[in-house]
């Protein structure tokens, strides 16, 4: 099995209660349960986190330096500014999808900027959290 990482970034711990009508109403629980469910069709062995702290977030990323053969990011708010998020992504040198449950270019102009998508292979952005599926598909065929 290939061993992927998952990475939600601040805020995501907060789905379900958190602005549903943009997020819905899956925890990150049902979430997890869900990715997890459709990494295992897929042969994948994902390792899921989640953090509210961009070092937090980047030590991660460098634990999993030649461990992941993938990795399906939502940076969440950290998508339009951090460039620290952005380089530990170039350092470990695998493929990377980059997801937004909400279509980050129908909300607020500032959220129209994503540092990391230029470093991504994609991005998937407003189709909820079947986003996430699709990246762990397309992940599957390229690793």
């Amino acid at each position: 099995m290939k061993k992927v990482a998952v990475i939600h970034g601040p805020n995501l711990n907060m789905l379900g209660r958190r602005e549903p009508e943009l997020y819905g109403y899956l925890t990150l629980a049902e979430l997890n349960e869900k990715i997890e469910d459709y990494g295992r069709k897929l042969n994948l062995d994902l390792a899921v986190f989640q953090s509210n702290h961009e070092g937090e977030i980047v030590d991660f990323i460098h634990e999993g330096y030649n461990k992941y053969k993938g990795i399906v990011i939502n940076p969440g708010g950290l998508t339009h500014y951090s460039i620290v998020l952005r380089d530990a992504l170039v350092a470990v040198k695998v493929p990377v999808i980059e997801v937004h449950i909400s279509n980050i270019y129908q909300r607020e102009e500032f959220r129209h900027h994503s540092v990391i998508a230029p470093v991504a292979l994609g991005q998937i952005s407003g189709l909820g959290i079947d986003g996430y599926l699709y990246a762990l598909d397309a992940i599957s065929k390229i690793i």
